[in-house]
C-alpha cells in the first residue's frame, strides 16, 4: 500500500484501482490507510475515494530506510524497534542464530546503549541515529581491528556529505568521529571467533543527528555535538542512514578485496592526529604520551614517546592534548 502511494508522487490513487492492484477488498484498502496513519504517515483522502500520501514520518523504519537503498547485500534485512537495551546485543543474539551478513538492527532509542570501554552511551529518542550491523567477513581475529577503521571512514564520509564540507570532520583512532573536535560519533564492535579465525562481529554505530548539544548530558556537554548544533538545520535521519549503509557496503567491499592499503588514502583525509601530542590510556600499558605517528597496516596505533622509542597501541582510550604547538 504505501509502495503505491509513494509511486504516485502525491497524485490520487482510487480505492477500487488500489483494490485492484493489491487483490484485497476496499474495506481492507481502508484498514491498510489507518495502519500507516497510526505509524505517522500523512495519508489523505482525496474526492471519490482516492488516497493521497502527503508526509511521511521523522521515523527510521525499514520501508523508509529501504526504499531507494541501492546496496546489495547491506541492511537488505532490517530489525526495527522503538525503543530496545541495545541494538549490538540484539545483534549479537540475532548472529549466533544464523543472521544473514548485512542483517541490521535499528532502534529510535536504547535503554542501555554501550559504548566502548563499558560506557554508557546517551541515546535519547527520535533524534539521532542506533544501528548495529551483522557482519561475517573472512578476515582472521588479529585483523578485525581494521573493521572499526573502515567504519569511521564510512561515518566521516556520510557526516562531510551530509554537511557539504569535510573541513571540520575527524576521525579520531580508534572509533571517533569528531565535528570541530567534539565527539559526533561513537563506534563498538564485539566479535565472536572460531580459533583464529572471525566467525562474526557485530558493528555498532551511533551518530548525533537532530539531538540539540544543550540536551547532552552536562559532563558530556563540552566534548560532544551533533550535526543539527553544528550546522543549524535538521538532518533528514533516513537519508542519512541510506547514505552510510551504501557507503559502509563500499568501504567493506573494498577492504574484502585489495586490503587496508586501498582504503588509506579516504583515511587519511580525516585523520589529523598524526604530529600531534597525544596521551592513551591502555590496558596492558597504563598511561603513556607522546606523538602520533600513524596507524600501522594492521591499524594499530603508532606512538613516539619523548625518548625516541616508538609504542603500537592495538587498544585504548586517547586524548589529543591540544596545550603547546603539535611536535613534527
Amino acid at each position: 500500500m504505501l509502495e503505491a502511494l509513494r509511486r504516485a508522487e502525491g497524485e490520487p490513487c482510487s480505492g477500487a484501482g488500489l483494490s485492484e492492484r493489491l487483490q484485497v477488498s476496499r474495506s481492507q484498502i481502508w484498514k491498510h490507510v489507518e495502519a500507516l496513519r497510526a505509524r505517522g504517515y500523512g495519508v489523505e483522502g482525496a474526492a471519490g475515494g482516492g488516497y493521497r500520501l502527503v508526509s511521511v514520518p521523522d521515523r527510521l523504519y525499514p520501508e523508509e530506510i529501504q526504499a531507494g537503498l541501492p546496496t546489495r547485500w547491506m541492511a537488505r534485512e532490517i530489525h526495527y524497534f522503538d525503543s530496545i537495551d541495545s541494538t549490538n546485543r540484539l545483534a549479537f543474539d540475532l548472529a549466533r542464530e544464523g543472521a544473514a551478513h548485512g542483517t541490521a538492527v535499528i532502534a529510535e532509542a536504547q535503554t542501555a546503549g554501550r559504548g566502548r570501554l563499558g560506557r554508557s552511551f546517551f541515546s535519547p529518542p527520535y533524534r539521532n541515529l542506533y544501528t548495529s550491523v551483522v557482519l561475517r567477513p573472512s578476515i582472521s581475529a588479529s585483523d578485525a581491528a581494521i573493521i572499526i577503521l573502515a567504519a569511521g571512514i564510512a561515518v566521516a564520509e556520510t557526516v562531510a556529505t551530509s554537511l557539504g564540507s569535510r573541513d571540520a570532520v575527524e576521525i579520531k583512532w580508534p572509533n571517533d568521529v569528531l565535528l570541530d573536535g567534539r565527539k559526533t560519533s561513537g563506534i563498538l564492535m564485539e566479535l565472536s571467533a572460531e580459533a583464529t579465525r572471525v566467525g562474526f562481529l557485530v558493528l555498532g554505530i551511533g551518530v548525533n543527528l537532530n539531538v540539540d548539544r544543550e540536551a547532552f548530558p552536562e559532563d558530556f556537554r563540552s566534548l560532544a555535538t551533533s550535526l543539527v548544533s553544528h550546522s543549524g538545520r535538521a538532518i533528514d535521519r533516513a537519508h542519512f542512514t541510506r547514505r552510510l549503509f551504501v557507503t559502509l557496503e563500499d568501504v567493506l567491499d573494498l577492504h574484502a578485496e585489495p586490503g587496508w592499503e586501498a582504503l588509506r588514502p579516504r583515511f587519511q583525509e580525516f585523520f589529523r592526529m598524526e604530529g600531534r601530542r597525544i596521551r592513551v590510556s591502555d590496558l596492558a600499558l597504563g598511561e603513556i604520551g607522546g606523538v602520533c605517528r600513524g596507524i600501522d597496516p594492521d591499524g594499530a596505533l603508532c606512538l613516539e614517546r619523548d625518548d625516541g622509542e616508538r609504542i603500537r597501541v592495538l587498544a585504548g582510550d586517547v586524548t589529543i592534548i591540544k596545550e603547546g604547538a603539535p611536535r613534527k
